[in-house]
């Protein structure tokens, strides 16, 4: 059987993208499209869809790193601040986007509550994961 671990994650994620695009609960917010992703960003993100790919890319973390909440989400989506002449320092992304989009996930039935832990991949979550993996696979191997 495939999984998650079996493919790409680049290609695993663009899959589940195509696949929540077409889910109604997940439906990018009105700032989405003026927001940047993070303090060490300079400006918002230039894919029309960048909203779907995060929630994959969310998805996929939690499936193989285990049940997280927001503070830790938006750590793994951080990156370096530039400080000028000071040196650059490591910062968090946006947490109001990791917050966002696990909310919608879990909406959706993908993501289950973990108590005092965050939240953690449901199994139509990870039935999800494994059939795009598996779409991935088949489609790398023809």
């Amino acid at each position: 059987m495939v999984t998650v671990y079996d493919v790409p994650a680049e290609k695993l994620i663009l899959k589940v993208a195509e696949k929540l695009k077409q889910n109604s609960a997940i439906v990018p917010p009105e700032w989405a499209e003026f927001v940047k992703t993070g303090v060490h960003t300079e400006k918002a993100p230039s894919q029309e869809d960048w909203w779907f790919t995060r929630s994959a890319s969310i998805m996929r973390k939690l499936y193989v790193k285990g049940p997280m909440g927001s503070s830790k989400l938006a750590a793994e989506y951080g990156g370096y601040r530039d400080k000028g002449t000071m040196p650059n320092r490591a910062v968090k992304g946006s947490r109001n986007i990791a917050r966002k989009c696990m909310i919608q996930l879990e909406q959706a039935g993908y993501l289950v509550s973990k108590d005092k832990k965050g939240r953690a991949i449901s199994p139509s979550g990870m039935s999800l994961l494994d059939n795009a993996a598996k779409e991935v696979y088949d489609e790398m191997n023809a």
